[in-house]
C-alpha cells in the first residue's frame, strides 16, 4: 500500500507543473464548467495510456527517433497554436451559449488527447521516468506489482485532473464576465507561447 501511495504522489507531482493541458483545463472550466475541464484531462490521460503501452511493449526506440521527434514538435506546435487562437476567438463566449452538450464534450476530449499525444514533453516523461521505473520494477517485482505501480501513477494524474477541474469550475461559478475574459486571454497567450516554443524546437530538429 505504501508503494501504491508513493506512485499516486508521483502521478500528482508530474501533473502539477503548469503546461498546455492545465492551461486548457483552466480556460475551458472557467468558461464552461467542471465537466468540460475534466473531459480535457481524460483525453490527455488516454494519450498517456497510449505512450505507456508503447513503452511497455518495447517501442520506446521508435518514439525517440529524429523523425518522430520532428513530427511531434511540428504537429504539436500546430495543435497548440490552433487551440490558442481558438481560445482567444472564443474568449467573449458566454458560458450558457458555449455549452452544446455531447458535441462540446467530444471537442474537449479531442483537444486534451491531441495536446498530450503531440507533446514531446509527455514522451520525455514516459521514456525518462516511467521507462526507468518500469525497467527497475521488472527486475525486482512481479507483473502484478508493476501493474499496480502504473495504476498508481494514473490515479495520481486523475486526481490532479479533478483538482484542476474543480478549481476552474469555481471561476465559472463565482466570477464575472470580465474575469473570465481575462482567464481566456491569459490561457490563449500561454497556449500560443507553448506553440511557438514547439515550433522553434521543430525548426532546430530540422535544421540543426
Amino acid at each position: 500500500m505504501n508503494s501504491f501511495l508513493t506512485y499516486i504522489v508521483l502521478g500528482i507531482s508530474l501533473s502539477a507543473p503548469m503546461g498546455p493541458i492545465n492551461v486548457a483545463q483552466l480556460d475551458r472550466g472557467a468558461r464552461m464548467g467542471f465537466l468540460q475541464s475534466w473531459v480535457i484531462g481524460l483525453g490527455a490521460m488516454c494519450a498517456d495510456l497510449v505512450y505507456m503501452l508503447l513503452i511497455y511493449f518495447g517501442l520506446a526506440h521508435f518514439l525517440n527517433t529524429p523523425f518522430m521527434k520532428t513530427f511531434l514538435w511540428t504537429f504539436g506546435s500546430f495543435v497548440l497554436l490552433y487551440t490558442g487562437i481558438d481560445t482567444l476567438k472564443n474568449m467573449n463566449t458566454a458560458s450558457q451559449t458555449a455549452l452544446r452538450g455531447e458535441q462540446t464534450s467530444i471537442s474537449a476530449f479531442h483537444s486534451g488527447f491531441l495536446m498530450a499525444l503531440m507533446n514531446p514533453l509527455s514522451i520525455l516523461f514516459w521514456l525518462g521516468i516511467y521507462g526507468s521505473i518500469l525497467a527497475k520494477s521488472m527486475e525486482n517485482q512481479q507483473f502484478d506489482q508493476v501493474l499496480w505501480n502504473s495504476i498508481g501513477i494514473f490515479v495520481g494524474i486523475l486526481f490532479w485532473d479533478l483538482v484542476m477541474a474543480m478549481i476552474s469550475s469555481l471561476f465559472h461559478q463565482f466570477t464575472g464576465p470580465a474575469v473570465l475574459r481575462f482567464i481566456s486571454l491569459a490561457a490563449g497567450i500561454c497556449l500560443l507561447s507553448f506553440g511557438l516554443y514547439f515550433g522553434y524546437q521543430a525548426f532546430i530538429q530540422l535544421f540543426a
